[in-house]
């Protein structure tokens, strides 16, 4: 367990942050840690594709989080992320889809995973259903968690939406500029001189999209301890990827 003290009702798991968000739907949200890739990507790096990732690590990488979830490595579920508004309905695994930024599925035994680097990875859950959405400014912007919502219903699940945010870029680092700011002007709180605070965005976002509770795991990536989250922004770009991942059981 890591001395990070985490609020209720987040938990450690090993050395990775999970959620039960009720009615068999859990979330997981893995830190940079107990995986087998070197130097700038050490360890847990889950990028996929190009850039100088070791792509054997990154294989094994990826087998070691299917052990935590507890699925076979071809039942994680994923897309190649565009800081869009995509969010695909799912019923089986398949190859990795091109632009999708967040997935739902009504089936157990399907991890959806997206990766992060300083962009939030938000779960939902309702009875019935999850989903996993990738959120970037961008996708905050466009609206890519009301989509999530409207997925999450549309493959089934009924009842109060639970929303857990993961680890991103925080309000206290994350400086942006004129365009940013401009495209959250309706949530002046988030705003602090040239400083946006996305969590806050983004939970103002899911209420308005009809989520009954937001549960906020209040971590930075750029400002927490550097062997805890990878952050591309704290590391000029040069990092590897965490995941965000939901399931039901």
């Amino acid at each position: 367990m890591l001395a990070t003290a985490l609020p209720e009702p987040f938990t450690w798991a090993q050395d990775h942050i999970r959620i039960d968000l009720g009615a068999g739907a859990h979330a997981l949200f893995t830190t940079r840690r107990g995986g087998v890739a070197t130097g700038p990507y050490e360890s847990l790096d889950l990028a996929i594709g190009d850039g100088g990732h070791d792509r054997d690590a990154v294989r094994e990488n990826y087998r070691r989080v299917a052990d935590l979830v507890g699925v076979p490595r071809d039942h994680i579920v994923q897309g190649r992320q565009v800081h869009e508004t995509v969010v695909a309905c799912v019923d089986g695994p398949g190859p990795v889809a091109e632009g999708v930024d967040g997935h739902a599925t009504a089936q157990s035994g399907l991890a959806l995973l997206v990766l992060t680097a300083d962009c939030l990875p938000v779960a939902l859950a309702a009875d019935g259903a999850v989903a996993m959405i990738h959120a970037g400014w961008r996708g905050l912007a466009g609206g890519i968690l009301d989509e999530g919502v409207r997925a999450l219903r549309d493959v089934g699940g009924t009842g109060p939406v639970i929303a857990a945010i993961g680890p991103g870029a925080g309000g206290c680092c994350y400086e942006v500029g004129d365009e940013v700011r401009a495209a959250f002007a309706d949530v002046p709180a988030a705003r602090a001189g040239r400083h946006i605070d996305l969590k806050l965005i983004a939970a103002a976002r899911l209420r308005a999209a009809g989520v009954d509770r937001v549960h906020d795991v209040g971590l930075c990536t750029m400002c927490s301890d550097p062997s805890l989250f990878f952050s591309h922004r704290r590391d000029a770009g040069v990092t590897g990827r965490q995941a965000g991942i939901a399931w039901r059981s």
